[in-house]
C-alpha cells in the first residue's frame, strides 16, 4: 500500500505541476503564481481523491451524497496540507526562483501529513 500511495502522490504532483505550467503558459501577469497554484491544487485534489478512495482506503460510497460528503471532508483535510505546499512553493520562488522545486517539496511533505489525516478522519471506517 505504501508503494501505491507514493506512486499516486507522484502522479498527483506531476499533474499539479503540469497544470501550473499550462497556467503560466497561458497567463504570466499579476498574481499568476496564485492562479497556477489554484489550478494545480484542484486538479491534483480530484485525481488523488479518486485514487486514494478506490485503491488506498478501499472506500465504496453508498450513494452520490455519501461520495460528495467524503470528498468535502477529504478536501477539508487538504486545507492544512495545501497551506504547507503553498508556503514551500512561494518561499522557494521568492528565495531561489525555484517554484517547481518548492512545489515538489511542499507536496511531498503535505501528502505524508494528508495520509494520516485521511486515515484518521476521512476514511476511518476502512480500518
Amino acid at each position: 500500500m505504501v508503494k501505491r500511495y507514493i506512486i499516486f502522490a507522484l502522479l498527483a504532483t506531476l499533474l499539479n505541476l503540469a497544470m501550473q505550467w499550462v497556467s503560466f503558459a497561458l497567463y504570466s501577469g499579476e498574481f499568476s503564481i496564485y492562479i497556477a497554484m489554484i489550478f494545480g491544487t484542484l486538479s491534483g485534489l480530484v485525481l488523488k481523491y479518486v485514487l486514494d478512495k478506490k485503491f488506498i482506503f478501499y472506500h465504496k460510497p453508498r450513494s452520490k451524497k455519501d461520495d460528495g460528503i467524503k470528498f468535502m471532508l477529504y478536501s477539508a483535510m487538504g486545507l492544512f496540507t495545501t497551506l504547507i505546499f503553498w508556503i514551500f512553493e512561494l518561499a522557494f520562488d521568492a528565495m531561489l526562483d525555484a517554484k517547481y522545486l518548492g512545489a515538489t517539496v511542499g507536496l511531498s511533505v503535505g501528502y505524508i501529513v494528508k495520509y494520516y489525516l485521511d486515515k484518521k478522519y476521512v476514511f476511518k471506517e476502512s480500518f
